[in-house]
């Protein structure tokens, strides 16, 4: 029987939400499966992979063909990644210790790429917060300096009008004179 590790589609309209499992291949999509390794949610940012490492790998060792969305994944996760260091310990380029030297290496990396980007996300939304906070406080300034401009009595005009009048009665007797 030829085996596929493949998404079964879950959630509403719009939201999808996908279990990982392993399925025969001629098995409908959202059918009859044999194990769920695990799940996959794209709906947050970054998305959300939870997956038996194990099991993975032992199906991935008897055979199981990954789909492309899902081997997309098993990379993501360095299931693929453990699969390929445990064949070149098989044909001897190197012992375990070495593989296992490596991949705990590249978990490393892994995991700071994953941080720094969670980071750069939450830097991201403090800004666009901190920003539309300040746009907010500055379109009501303005609002509240519409409103005053409004509300103040025309007295200043009045004033400038009786003090170039006072000006004008002042200049025409010395021009009499």
């Amino acid at each position: 029987m030829a085996t596929k590790i493949r998404l079964q589609r879950f959630g509403k309209k719009g939201k999808p939400f996908y279990h990982v499992v392993v399925a025969d291949s001629r098995a409908p999509r959202d059918g009859k499966f044999i194990e769920r390794l695990g799940s996959y949610n794209p709906n947050t940012n970054p998305a959300t992979i939870l997956l038996d490492f194990d099991k993975t790998l032992d199906w991935m060792n008897k055979g199981a063909q990954p789909t492309d969305t899902a081997r997309a994944i098993l990379s993501y996760k360095g299931i693929l990644y453990k699969k390929h260091l445990q064949g070149g310990v098989k044909k001897g380029a190197f012992d375990e210790t070495v593989a296992e030297a490596r991949f705990e290496e590249w978990l490393k990396g892994k995991e700071n790429k994953v941080s720094s980007k969670k980071e750069a996300l939450a830097n991201s939304s403090a800004e666009s917060k901190k920003a539309a906070l300040a746009a907010e406080a500055k379109k009501k300034e303005d609002i509240a300096a519409a409103i005053v401009a409004k509300n103040t009595p025309p007295a200043e005009e009045v004033v400038e009008e009786t003090s170039t009048d006072s000006e004008s009665s002042e200049e025409t007797p010395a021009e009499e004179a």
